[in-house]
């Protein structure tokens, strides 16, 4: 279910954990920053690479699915391309997440669709911590 960013408010007053995919923490990338940001917010924030074990200092793990807590919110650092396969990872979770959030610059028609009539609302080309921040979300 894709809404509007203003009518997301109450749902992400829901959010505490958030898997953040594509999670690096090199200076300067966009990921680092708004990563660590959440972390700052208070967000309990689980980083997924397939290849890294420990980003910003936490358990980092290769898929959604290797997670072995409930998300709240996943977070999409990744190339449209990569997002319908994201998508039909984030479907499979038992419990299904609250958001699926696409980061500024990416879109992805696909993965919308995947998660059509799924009851996950879907957020594309918006960043997490800029519309936290001006929302005024904390966990």
């Amino acid at each position: 279910m894709l809404i509007d960013i203003k009518e997301l408010a109450p749902l992400l007053r829901e959010v505490k954990t958030i898997a953040v995919i594509g999670a690096v923490d090199k200076p300067g990338r966009p990921v680092d920053m708004v990563g660590r940001a959440l972390i700052d917010m208070g967000f309990t924030v689980i980083p997924v690479h397939p290849k890294r074990t420990d980003v910003w200092g936490l358990a980092t793990y290769p898929t959604l699915g290797d997670i072995p807590v409930p998300v709240d919110l996943v977070d999409v650092f990744r190339a449209p391309q990569f997002c319908p396969d994201h998508a039909r990872e984030t479907l499979a979770l038992e419990p299904r997440p609250k958001v699926f959030w696409m980061q500024s610059g990416i879109v992805s028609p696909e993965a919308r669709n995947i998660l059509a009539g799924s009851g996950i609302t879907v957020v594309e080309d918006h960043c997490t911590q800029v519309e936290m921040r001006a929302m005024g979300i904390r966990p």
